[in-house]
């Protein structure tokens, strides 16, 4: 018998969902029309692009984020900020036993609701993969096409193939809205990218996973503009991780209500004199059209912008200071045979971008610690390293770490821009000795620039998987998600993941 979602899920398209039809879906062509904007553009791109456009590298780099976007989303399943979103879920909504929750297998809800928990749970503790320019991609895209996979009936679930093709198109939507703005390349002042781009991102995912034509996915991209936006006020608080979980909720609603036959502005990605569009949010933003795959063999951006992949889970400019302090503790423990004590150091000079939203000389709680240059370069002078346990409360409260704390200066260099691209991190420590020590980071273990070795990859997605999963199934999962392309459907992975 049929859900209640799925009873109610008629594309106004002729396009189906069902497994016979969805392929052929992939194969409509239509051709652009001589008057065609930069959003018609868009839509007929969601629709019209070929799994053949996915290179090697494509299909490589975009597995990778799968599988860790789903070891983070696992591994925030375990949190407060989670388990507040999926409360309220359940007590507020009517069940609806149709989408898996991550961490929790005896738990459904709606797609839309599943999409909203999973994707708060992929940012909770700030753990997900982060792109250039700034943003968190995957953890927008990823929950809602599950959920969209769970609520297809058993004989019309997507194939592997399916599922990265849509997961790729809601990549390269929010790369290209980002890259038609200088202000996006640089770590954000006002609206936080995730809940911009993300929602354009899911909805444009969406909308190819459930078949729309061109003009709905069009009217999906323009409907998610006017769901999106969040400000940076809330970083560093419990209700950053909501950004991510609304962009993929709203973005799976926007396509929903395509597909039902709602209309948006047909140029909300245009630059329209006197009427802002997706202009609200970037202010220097000037979109062009996207080349039409038949016509001009398209790359993704992902072929030519590989992805970040954190060691820790914390705001990705702390990953510069953390390691050039570990390098100064290395040199501390040999001074001290081995017991450093915070005694020895006099003064701590970090020299990091000017970004005030990560400049908290003394944070009060988990989601602020994670957002600062400073706790992060004592803790790792102090232990060596960040971990997942040095947000725990007993980590925050040590003594030895508030003395640390308090000998902590800033300086924001004019060669240092609040840029994940150009960025660097310096450590200068003072001894009561006299004696003065330097760490400094250009790119981190994890950095695009120096991406995470698919052991290491593996080993993350294993820890945090193992922390809610038996052993069985994350070996089950790295194997699902590695072999995706493979998968006839995608019943292999829901089911470790039920």
């Amino acid at each position: 018998m049929l859900s209640k979602v799925q009873r109610s899920f008629r594309p106004r398209s002729t396009l189906s969902v069902v497994r016979g039809l969805h392929k052929s879906a992939l194969d409509v062509v239509q051709r652009p029309t001589s008057e065609e904007t930069v959003t018609s553009s868009f839509g007929r791109f969601i629709q019209s692009v070929q799994p053949r456009h996915l290179s090697p590298k494509v299909l490589q780099r975009s597995k990778r984020m799968v599988l860790d976007s789903i070891g983070v989303g696992l591994l925030g399943s375990t949190t407060e900020v989670f388990d507040l979103a999926l409360q309220h879920c359940k007590h507020m909504y009517a069940p609806d036993d149709i989408s898996f929750v991550y961490g929790h297998s005896g738990t459904k809800l709606s797609p839309t609701l599943a999409a909203f928990v999973n994707g708060v749970a992929a940012h909770s503790m700030d753990f997900d993969d982060t792109w250039h320019p700034a943003t968190h991609p995957s953890g927008a895209v990823l929950p809602a096409l599950l959920a969209i996979c769970d609520m297809l009936p058993s004989n019309s679930k997507p194939s592997g193939v399916d599922l990265l093709m849509a997961f790729n198109v809601g990549i390269e939507i929010q790369g290209r809205l980002m890259r038609f703005s200088n202000e996006a390349h640089n770590i954000p002042k006002r609206f936080h990218p995730p809940s911009v781009v993300g929602t354009m991102g899911s909805a444009a995912a969406c909308a190819r996973l459930l078949s729309l034509d061109r003009l709905q996915c069009s009217h999906a991209l323009a409907i998610a503009a006017s769901l999106a936006g969040a400000p940076m006020a809330n970083a560093a608080t419990q209700s950053k991780p909501l950004h991510i979980g609304n962009a993929s909720r709203l973005g799976l609603e926007a396509a929903l209500l395509a597909s039902r036959g709602l209309e948006a502005s047909p140029l909300v990605l245009d630059a329209v004199p006197g009427v802002a569009g997706f202009s609200a949010f970037y202010e220097d933003y000037a979109p062009r059209p996207l080349a039409y795959p038949e016509e001009e063999e398209h790359s993704f951006l992902l072929d030519e912008q590989d992805m970040a992949f954190k060691r820790f889970p914390a705001h990705l400019g702390m990953h510069w200071v953390a390691d050039a302090a570990a390098i100064i503790h290395k040199t501390l423990v040999g001074l001290s045979t081995g017991s450093f004590s915070p005694g020895m150091v006099q003064d701590i000079l970090l020299r990091v971008p000017q970004s005030k939203y990560i400049n908290r000389p003394f944070p009060e709680s988990e989601h602020q610690a994670r957002h600062s240059f400073q706790f992060n370069a004592c803790t790792a002078l102090l232990d060596g390293e960040v971990t997942v346990q040095s947000f725990q409360p007993e980590a925050l409260l040590r003594p030895e770490l508030h003395t640390l704390l308090s000998r902590v200066r800033v300086e924001h260099p004019d060669d240092n821009p609040a840029n994940f691209d150009r960025m660097y991190g310096e450590v200068e420590v003072t001894l009561v000795s006299g004696d003065v020590l330097r760490g400094r980071c250009d790119t981190f273990y994890g950095h695009w620039r120096n991406p995470l070795s698919n052991e290491s990859l593996r080993k993350k997605f294993r820890n945090n998987a193992g922390a809610v999963l038996i052993p069985e199934k994350v070996d089950a999962l790295v194997e699902a998600v590695e072999g995706l392309e493979y998968l006839t459907d995608c019943k292999p992975l829901l089911a470790q993941l039920q």
